[in-house]
């Protein structure tokens, strides 16, 4: 993992499958001012894809994304 500043709002989705993960980062990113730092942690393997999905489509930055154990974690900047 690089040396990325601390994130704004951590969210922890795990437990929960696609595509609540995805759907709840969504909901954070709603309330969060642009270019503010989310950090998601998830631990269903298919929210790789939605979250890269969902980045590519969309004005926000998937800045890192990496497994670490079982969960899979995901700073996404506000766009």
């Amino acid at each position: 993992m690089s040396s990325l500043p601390e994130p704004d709002q951590l969210l922890d989705a795990s437990g929960l499958n696609c595509p609540l993960p995805l759907l709840k980062a969504k909901q954070a990113l709603n309330r969060m001012q642009p270019s503010e730092l989310l950090k998601v942690i998830a631990t269903d393997a298919g929210s790789v894809r939605d979250f890269k999905a969902f980045t590519d489509q969309s004005d926000h930055s998937l800045l890192e994304s990496f497994t670490e154990d079982d969960l899979y974690i995901y700073l996404i900047r506000r766009g």
